[in-house]
């Protein structure tokens, strides 16, 4: 990895220093299942959920490649401060490309306050793209909405959600959508908690059931049946590259544990380090992640000089969540049994990385994605 700019190395400093603090609040968060104040405390405080927000609506204005490094080493500690962090540095993005003068007024200061804002549209009775279910009705100046949605994220406490809805057909017949900007609190919406994770603990994800909703015309963001390619490429496509990072992270903290440890596990009065079998394991595993984190930073540069990286980002997440899976894996065996012992952070970390599995598409979603682009367009980067 390249060594991280000015602008990168002051957050990373920042995170290091805070490390300490943030170890303890992750065991913290295992044990209760739950985010405690201090967090969103020490988030706010130093700036962390608004390092890609542009400066001139309140935030430090990194660009992507800059903010790498940054959740690199907040995914290094937990994944509930990962999902934290990088939600909160992708959100505001919809709101400042796609929304009017007066959403922006609305909005882009309470993101900029370090509020908590979401994105609803997963079902569960079908996929997210052109067979969504939950439906938006215009009903003169109003739309009324009605469905359900799961695994929405701070769906009950979330200042505003974008929430993407049915609103018409296509020419094949499919559904298109619409994003809407729907606020805390609005009358007919219900919000259930759904069951517990197997990673990322304390991130609340619920189940929001709508009722004959109703929200201004206003509300739209990026004009009618807009919804699935705002969701697509003005949000999932970055975010699938922040899964990425997310995952080189994580793996990063896990190879630097295994080899910690097999420097010290002594076995026939030798550290396991010394054996060919564990130097094999460790090899593959650095060559992975150097894999990966050069594809990240080439997907990076091209999003901030303004090109579409769908396929690159598609690419990015398939590469990552493979490596980070097979160097969790390695790295946990390399610790033996205790490995899987609550008391050494491995097997958080091992949790913590079957999550970026399913977050913005599974291996096979990422797959098609790269595939319907490459016979469209053959290879292009």
């Amino acid at each position: 990895m390249k060594p991280p700019t000015p602008r990168s190395q002051e957050f990373v400093d920042i995170v290091r220093k805070l490390m300490p603090e943030f170890e303890d609040l992750a065991d913290q968060i295992e044990r209760d299942e739950h985010i405690p104040d201090r967090v969103w405390e020490l988030m706010r405080d130093n700036a962390l959920m608004v390092m890609t927000l542009p400066e001139e609506w309140g935030g430090r204005g990194l660009t992507v490649a800059e903010y790498v490094p940054v959740l690199q080493e907040v995914s290094k500690i937990s994944g509930a401060l990962r999902m934290i962090v990088h939600g909160a540095n992708g959100m505001w993005r919809l709101i400042e490309h796609w929304g009017t003068p007066e959403q922006k007024a609305q909005w882009l200061p309470v993101i900029a306050a370090g509020k908590v804002v979401t994105f609803g549209l997963t079902e569960p009775g079908n996929g997210t793209g052109r067979d969504i279910s939950t439906t938006a009705v215009r009903d003169g100046d109003e739309w009324v909405l009605n469905g359900r949605k799961q695994w929405i994220s701070w769906a009950g406490s979330a200042e505003v959600i974008h929430f993407i809805a049915a609103t018409g057909k296509d020419e094949s017949g499919g559904n298109t959508a619409t994003c809407f900007l729907l606020p805390k609190n609005t009358p007919g919406v219900t919000c259930t908690p759904m069951p517990s994770t197997m990673g990322c603990k304390g991130i609340h994800h619920d189940y929001m059931d709508l009722h004959d909703v109703r929200l201004p015309a206003e509300s739209v963001l990026g004009g009618v049946d807009q919804g699935l390619y705002l969701g697509l490429r003005g949000f999932l496509d970055i975010s699938r590259l922040g899964i990425a990072i997310s995952a080189l992270g994580l793996a990063m903290r896990s190879l630097e544990m295994a080899t910690e440890f097999a420097k010290t596990r002594v076995t026939f009065g030798k550290p396991i380090a010394t054996r060919q079998a564990v130097k094999l394991a460790i090899a593959e595993m650095a060559s992975e992640i150097y894999a990966v984190d050069h594809a990240v930073m080439a997907a990076a540069h091209s999003f901030d000089a303004g090109e579409s990286i769908e396929a690159e980002a598609a690419m990015c997440k398939l590469l990552a969540i493979e490596m980070v899976g097979h160097v969790t894996d390695r790295a946990m065996r390399m610790h033996g049994g205790l490995g899987y012992c609550e008391v050494f952070k491995m097997e958080r970390h091992y949790r913590d990385a079957r999550a970026l599995w399913f977050e913005e598409g599974t291996a096979e979603i990422q797959k098609i994605v790269v595939a319907n682009n490459v016979l469209k367009d053959g290879v292009t980067w």
